[in-house]
C-alpha cells in the first residue's frame, strides 16, 4: 500500500484532513509525536469518573452550517451553554461583563444612567467591544470601559501574552466582548454543544477509517525537504509519486528555525481533586487581579457530570515558550513583527510543491475549533 497523503499531528486540523481525504480514496498515514491523539482536546476521566481536558478547557461552538454537519457525522453532540464568571475587585461577575457587571459597581442611579447611554450609543447591539468603549466620545462610557480594561482587559491580557496590551493585535482585546444586557452567556454561535463521550473519542471516530493509519513518531524524520527538487521526500514511508505532506506543527521547527524562532505562549496547568460537589458559580472563572494564574477550571461543570462528593480544579499558568525546552506551543502572538516573520516562512513553504499548512501552529492563526475545521475544508474541496 503506497501513501496520498503523510500528516503530521492527530490534533484536530490533521484528523480532519486525514478524515477527508480518506473519505475521498485516498491512503493516509497520519504521525502523531504524542502518546495520545487529539493534540490539545484531549480528555480522559480520572479515577473518580470525571471527564476532565488536558490541555484546558475547549468548548465547540459555530455559526458555520458546514461545519456543523461535518462534526456531527461523527459523534453525538449534546447542547451546552458556557457560562464565565470574573473574580474582580472582591466580586464575581459575568464574563463577558453585562448589565449585571455595572449593577454591581456602580451606585444605581448612575448605573441606570450608564445602561440607557450604552443602549442609545450603540442601538440594535448585543455586544460591543472594549476598543469601541474606549473609543467612545461619552464620558461616562469611556470612564466604564477605562475601568474595565483598568481591572480585567489590561491585566488578564498582560499575564496570557507576557507582554503590554498595547503590544497586543487588537484583535485578541476584541476577542471578549461586552454585553449589552444581562444575559449570561460567554458565545452567542448558533451551535454550542460537547461531545457526549468527549473530545478525544470524537477525534478517534474521525481517524477510525480503512484508509487511515495512525502511528506515534515524530513526522520531521521522515522526511526530508529537496530544495533542488522543491519537494518533501519520504524516507522509509511507501508512498505514491505525488504524495502529499500536510504539516500542522509549529512552521518554523519544520525550517529549524532559520529565519529565527517565531514566539508562541504556552501554558502549565495545576489539577487538584477537592472533596466538595462544587468549587465554583461557573465552569471556568478568570482571576485577572492574581498572581500568576489566569483562570480556574472545574472540570466537573464541562460539560456537567453527575459525580457526588468530589470535583476537579485546575489552575491555567500561562508561561514562556521555549523551543528548546520541553514545554508545548499553545498560542500564535498576533503582532505586527510576528506576521512578517510568518510571510518568510509561508513564503519558504511554497517553494515545496507537495507541502501543504493547516492548523493554528502552521498557519500561525488563532483558531477556534470551528475555525480549524473550516480552514481544512476549504482545503480539501
Amino acid at each position: 500500500m503506497a501513501y496520498s497523503y503523510v500528516i503530521a499531528g492527530a490534533g484536530l486540523s490533521g484528523s480532519t484532513f486525514a478524515r477527508c481525504m480518506a473519505e475521498k480514496g485516498k491512503e493516509v498515514l497520519v504521525v502523531e509525536r504524542r502518546s495520545e491523539i487529539g493534540g490539545n482536546l484531549y480528555d480522559e476521566k480520572d479515577e473518580s469518573g470525571i471527564l476532565v481536558q488536558k490541555y484546558g478547557p475547549h468548548i465547540f461552538h459555530t455559526n458555520d452550517e458546514e461545519v456543523y454537519s461535518f462534526i456531527t457525522k461523527y459523534a453525538k453532540w449534546e447542547p451546552f451553554k458556557l457560562r464565565c464568571e470574573v473574580d474582580m475587585l472582591g466580586k464575581s461577575t459575568p464574563s463577558p461583563f453585562n448589565f449585571k457587571t455595572i449593577d454591581q459597581f456602580y451606585p444605581a442611579d448612575k448605573a441606570e444612567e450608564l445602561k440607557k447611554q450604552l443602549k442609545d450609543a450603540y442601538p440594535d447591539r448585543v455586544t460591543v467591544t472594549i476598543v469601541e468603549l474606549i473609543e467612545s466620545t461619552d464620558p461616562l462610557i469611556k470612564e466604564y470601559a477605562e475601568f474595565l480594561f483598568k481591572n480585567d482587559y489590561s491585566l488578564y491580557t498582560a499575564k496570557q501574552w507576557g507582554m503590554k496590551p498595547e503590544d497586543v493585535d487588537v484583535s485578541v482585546l476584541k476577542r471578549v466582548p461586552v454585553r449589552m444586557d444581562y444575559q449570561e452567556m460567554y458565545f452567542t454561535d448558533k451551535y454550542e454543544c460537547m461531545p457526549v463521550d468527549g473530545f478525544a473519542a470524537f477525534v478517534e471516530s474521525l481517524l477510525n477509517h480503512p484508509n487511515i493509519k495512525v502511528v506515534h513518531a515524530d513526522a520531521r524524520t521522515m522526511i526530508k525537504l529537496d530544495t533542488k527538487a522543491g519537494r518533501v521526500v519520504f524516507e522509509g514511508i511507501n508512498v505514491e509519486d505525488d504524495c502529499q505532506f500536510v504539516y500542522t506543527g509549529p512552521i518554523d521547527e519544520l525550517f529549524d528555525y532559520n529565519k529565527g524562532a517565531l514566539p508562541y505562549r504556552s501554558l502549565r496547568f495545576e489539577y487538584e481533586k477537592i472533596d466538595t460537589d462544587s468549587y465554583q458559580n461557573a465552569p471556568v472563572v478568570a482571576y485577572p487581579q492574581v498572581e500568576g494564574f489566569t483562570r480556574i477550571t472545574e472540570y466537573k461543570k464541562l460539560p456537567e457530570q453527575d459525580i457526588e462528593g468530589v470535583t476537579i480544579i485546575a489552575k491555567e499558568y500561562p508561561q514562556k515558550y521555549d523551543s528548546k525546552g520541553k514545554i508545548d506551543p499553545y498560542y500564535p502572538i498576533p503582532t505586527v513583527e510576528t506576521a512578517a516573520l510568518y510571510k518568510q516562512y509561508e513564503g519558504q513553504a511554497t517553494q515545496f510543491k507537495n507541502l501543504i499548512l493547516c492548523g493554528r501552529l502552521a498557519d500561525y492563526k488563532y483558531y477556534n475549533m470551528d475555525q480549524a475545521i473550516a480552514a481544512v475544508l476549504n482545503k480539501t474541496k
